[in-house]
């Protein structure tokens, strides 16, 4: 149980790390984390992730607010219309069996390696500090109710779909795309927590010690996010989080789904492992090319 619980600790500080390095990520290892590490039910592992991972988003923001890395405005709107869809995801998500909500978490996942291994759209330069600051409202509004619905209702804190947002709907820079993400990932995270604690409780203690751990790490990954190429840890990062959604999978479907899954999973990541080592042009290299 020591070693158990050491295996936490540990594994948290490096959610806190990928949360401060990319502006996100850190509920899509931190779920998985808290329920086959920590032993935590899917509802109370989401429900702890959502706590955790808005903590250790406040604390980053604050340090990419004093470098001058958030749009405050944008966030504010987004992280608004995200809370109102997070309550509600949450409010559902207390009411559904588990083992669906760990798929949906899975496939999420499978998603979210997608987006960060394809890359994003080149941001533009211009603007300045009110760069991003002009964005349409119904548009900050629509996007915030979505991913704050998905936010709430798998636990997912929603990084990897607001940090494309902003850079794709406002042409962010990705130190302001990132230290924006992260404030509206504090607000999202926090109304899901609300929403599921109708419907559960938590291990406090157990909560604030891995809170505390991903908070520590978050730092460090904040002081990192300068110093490491954003592409190269943004795809080994998608790899990483890919095999664990088919990991996930192969734990929740009954067989043989689970390993179908696995199967079709490791073809592909085989083909496209072979086209991108030797650079030949095959039928999966439009899906796996960055946007210019």
């Amino acid at each position: 149980m020591e070693f158990q619980l050491i295996l936490v600790v540990v594994l948290a500080v490096v959610v806190g790390i990928a949360l401060g390095l990319l502006g996100g990520g850190g509920s899509i290892l931190m779920v998985p984390l808290l329920t086959y590490v920590a032993g935590m039910q899917p509802k109370e592992a989401i429900a702890a992730s959502l706590l955790v991972v808005g903590v250790t988003s406040l604390t980053g923001a604050l340090t990419h607010a004093r470098a001058g890395n958030v749009r405050w405005r944008t966030g504010l709107i987004f992280g608004a219309a995200g809370m109102v869809g997070a309550f509600i995801g949450g409010l559902a998500g207390g009411h559904l069996p588990g083992t669906l909500l760990m798929i949906a978490f899975a496939l999420m996942m499978v998603a979210t390696a997608a987006t960060m291994i394809r890359g994003r759209k080149k941001p533009s330069t211009g603007g300045g500090e009110a760069q991003g600051e002009g964005l349409p409202l119904k548009r900050i509004v629509l996007d915030g109710l979505v991913v704050g619905a998905v936010t709430g209702l798998v636990g997912a804190g929603g990084g990897f779909l607001v940090v494309p947002a902003l850079v794709l709907l406002g042409g962010l820079a990705m130190p302001a795309a990132v230290g924006t993400s992260l404030l509206v990932i504090t607000m999202k995270s926090f109304a899901g927590l609300v929403g599921y604690l109708t419907t559960v409780s938590l291990d406090w203690a157990l909560v604030a010690m891995v809170t505390s751990a991903a908070v520590a790490g978050s730092l460090v990954g904040v002081r990192l996010a300068s110093r490491v190429p954003e592409t190269a840890l943004r795809k080994g990062f998608g790899v990483f989080v890919l095999l664990m959604g088919v990991l996930v999978l192969t734990q929740e479907l009954p067989s043989p789904f689970g390993l179908v899954a696995v199967a079709v999973t490791a073809v592909l990541a085989g083909l496209a492992g072979v086209c991108l080592l030797a650079g030949a042009y095959c039928p999966l290299m439009p899906l796996l090319r960055p946007r210019t």
